[in-house]
Parts: structure tokens; sequence; C-alpha cells
């Protein structure tokens, strides 16, 4: 396991992230969707969330074992350096989201890894959340306008924008309350 993090403190992590997160956005809601329709060509929030994705990816490669390609380690940490910089230096479009993407599949791994035989049910909470940011991370690196597009549409409607807020909201109080009574 190149994680230990135990399922409780995750799902707490996890919960109370989301819990937060949404509840911001559904109490300063005007806010919240202008920060979001600029975040797709926000070069400063790229600039950070691109950093954090890089020096996640560095450490990650430098600690873990590769196996039969271990004596590649070297290349792929320069590789991981000079790859982050010309990305940030000339990909301009969708940078933001596509660096959101990387640290989405990043993140994943943790919360997999954490429920990785646990026979705990609802630890599918944490599970199905992380398969769901796989594919839309999968999606923001390689297709970033789709995230453009579902803010669009979100953001389009307030009845929509409380839905979503409510989901995630919901979503979070279910994972931070079996972090704390169940697992």
């Amino acid at each position: 396991m190149i994680y230990d993090i135990s399922l409780k403190t995750t799902g707490l992590s996890v919960g109370l992230a989301l819990v937060l997160g949404h509840g911001i956005a559904l109490i300063r809601e005007k806010p919240v969707m202008a920060w979001l329709k600029a975040f797709p060509r926000c070069r400063v929030g790229a600039t950070v969330l691109l950093s954090i994705a890089a020096v996640w990816s560095f450490l990650l490669t430098r600690s873990i074992d590769l196996g039969e390609f271990s004596p590649l380690r070297n290349f792929m940490l320069v590789a991981i350096v000079v790859g982050s910089v010309l990305t940030w230096l000339y990909v301009e479009e969708f940078l933001s989201v596509r660096a959101l993407g990387m640290l989405l599949l990043l993140a994943a791994d943790p919360i997999l890894e954490s429920a990785i035989l646990r026979e705990e049910p609802t630890r599918l909470l944490l599970v199905l959340l992380a398969y769901a940011w796989i594919v839309a991370g999968l999606f923001f690196v390689g297709m970033p306008y789709v995230m453009r597009d579902a803010i669009t549409w979100v953001t389009s409607a307030g009845w929509r924008w409380r839905t979503a807020c409510m989901a995630g909201l919901l979503w979070g109080a279910a994972i931070t309350a079996c972090a704390a009574f169940l697992w």
C-alpha cells in the first residue's frame, strides 16, 4: 500500500470537505457561482493546482516501488518537473481544469486504498465518490471544456445549483456520519 490511511480518517476528511465546500456554495450562492464561472480560465488557480499535482506526482514517483521500471525513476522525476513547467508555459487553454483533473486522479487512490479489503457496505459511499472523481478527472484532463459546459448548465438555473449543493452536502454528511459512527 502506498498510503497508510484508515477508512475512518479518510471518511472524516472527505466528508467534512464535502460538507464545508457544498455548504459554502449553498450559503454564498452568487459569489461562488461567479468564481466557478471564472475558474476554467483562472491562471492563478492553474498555477496552484498544477504545482500541487506536480509535487504530489514527484513525491509519489520518488517513493513507490516501480518494479521493472525502477531504472527509469530519475528520468520520470525529471520528466515530471520539465513536463509541469512546459505545461504551465504553453498550455493556457483550460489549464486550471486540466490541473484539477490531475488532482482528482491522484486523490482517488488514497480513498480507494483506505476502503480496500473492508467489509462495511457503507464504504461504497467513498468508493463511488472516488470512481466519480476518476471519471471526472479523465474528462477534465482530456476534454476540459466539459467542465465549462457543466458549470454553465448547473449555474443557469437556481434550482439546479441548490440541488447540486444539497446533493453534495448530503453525500458529505452521510460519509461523515459513517466515518464517525460505523467505521
